[in-house]
Formats: C-alpha cells, sequence, structure tokens
C-alpha cells in the first residue's frame, strides 16, 4: 500500500497537471456516481491527507480518492496512450484541454460536498506530511493505549496519518525495538515520532531511499549480518532484526 510520501507526490503530480484549467471530461466510474457530470468544472487544486487525496472543483465540490494496495493515478498528454491497466479497472477520468488524469483500481472514491471533507476524514491523526502536522497531538495520541504494540499503534491513521507497513517497520528498527513492544515502554516516544516526521519528510521529493528491514525477509541484515525475520501483526507483516532489535516474540 502506498505510504504518505507516495501519496503526497501523486497529490502534487495532479495538482500541476490540472489545477487552474476546466475539465473537458469528468466521469466516475463508480456506481454511487456514476451519473456525476463534472464537465466544465474548474479544477482549484489537489492536496494529500495522510493516505488520501482531495481534488478540490469549482462549485465546492472534492473528489476523495485513496489507493488502496494497489491504486494509481496516471496523467497522460492528449495523444499519449494510456498506461496503468485494462479499461474496466478505470475509476474515474479527469481530463482538461493539456492533460488526462485516469485513476485506476481505486477502492475509495467519492464526491463530497466541500464543507463534509471534515466529516470524511475528520478521524485522521496529524498529517505527518500535512500543515497540521503537530507532534504533541501525535504522542498524545500514541500513548492513549500504551500497552498497544508499537507497529500496530504507528499504522493506526487515527493516531498519525502517513504511516504503513513499509514505514512501520523501518521505524521500529531505526529506534532499535522490536514492533512488538508496547508504545508506553518505549523510551522517549517523542523521538519515534519525529523521527516518522523526518523520515517521510526527507522521502517526499525523492525516491524512497533503501530500507533496512522490510521486504528483506531471510536476507542479511544491513546492519549487523543478521537475517531480518517476519511475522503477523495485527493482521499485517512486521519485520526486524533479532540482533539490532532484541526482544521476545509473545
Amino acid at each position: 500500500m502506498p505510504e504518505g510520501d507516495t501519496v503526497w507526490r501523486t497529490a502534487r503530480h495532479l495538482d500541476a497537471a490540472l489545477s487552474g484549467a476546466r475539465l473537458t471530461r469528468g466521469e466516475l466510474r463508480v456506481p454511487r456516481f456514476a451519473t456525476a457530470d463534472l464537465t466544465g468544472r474548474e479544477v482549484l487544486e489537489t492536496v494529500s491527507r495522510g493516505k488520501h487525496m482531495l481534488t478540490r472543483l469549482e462549485g465546492e465540490l472534492t473528489l476523495h480518492s485513496h489507493l488502496g494496495m494497489d491504486g494509481a493515478w496516471r496523467v497522460h498528454a492528449p495523444d499519449e496512450r494510456w498506461r496503468g491497466g485494462p479499461a474496466h479497472q478505470i475509476r474515474a477520468i479527469l481530463g482538461t484541454a493539456a492533460h488526462t488524469a485516469v485513476g485506476y483500481r481505486l477502492p475509495v472514491l467519492e464526491l463530497l460536498r466541500g464543507r463534509d471533507e471534515s466529516t470524511a476524514l475528520g478521524y485522521l491523526g496529524p498529517d505527518l506530511l500535512g500543515p497540521d502536522w503537530g507532534p504533541e497531538e501525535a504522542l498524545r495520541r500514541l500513548l492513549a493505549e500504551p500497552a498497544r504494540a508499537v507497529g500496530e499503534a504507528l499504522l493506526d491513521q487515527r493516531n498519525l496519518a502517513g504511516i504503513g507497513n513499509i514505514y512501520g517497520s523501518e521505524l521500529c528498527f531505526l529506534a532499535r525495538v522490536p514492533p512488538w513492544t508496547p508504545i508506553g515502554e518505549i523510551p522517549g516516544p517523542g523521538r519515534l515520532v519525529a523521527l516518522a516526521h523526518r523520515l517521510l519528510l526527507a522521502n517526499r521529493d525523492r525516491r524512497r531511499s533503501r530500507l533496512w528491514v522490510y521486504g528483506r525477509e531471510h536476507r542479511p541484515c544491513l546492519r549487523c549480518g543478521s537475517r531480518i525475520r517476519t511475522a503477523e501483526l495485527g493482521g499485517r507483516p512486521a519485520y526486524w532484526c533479532p540482533t539490532c532489535q532484541p526482544g521476545t516474540l509473545s
């Protein structure tokens, strides 16, 4: 599943391609909004909110999308062949005179009134890459359940928005704690929150740097050479190094 930095870059790409132009084509290929016609509306902006994207349109409308596990937005020039998947996987088409943005396999796609954005996304915690980022509030939310495994707590978008499986494992490795450690037992948890912010910020404008543990099961740790291990935590895979992150899996 794309992490907050990937979603941020996608939103910026859509914003650069569409904002300030009027839609010459606006189709939503989901049953609930199949009859909606966005043609003629000006695209005001596209912004990210954690792992969510909000494309704001003239007339106080917002197109809310989420990439889920394998969704994607592709931007094409007028004469360019669309790429991203077969036609039956297309969920949205936003076209202007200069570009066409095509949304593939989007598990969440809904048209909102602008005033309803806060209702739809109000449950999210502070956005690690957003203007509302507040480390104190993120830490307060994380510590509200001190017995919860840190690997699960970091992935809960109600605590802080933007971390997925990749960064959840990477952050635990960088903090040298096993992912099943109760968040309340981590020394200096505020440093973990600050590290999460720095990590996403550092990778926001570039391809993600090398990964220490995620996806490296049975391969040698890049720091100590021990074999990386994995286990299920909260229904998702968690990766760790048994030497750099010592602790007994419970």
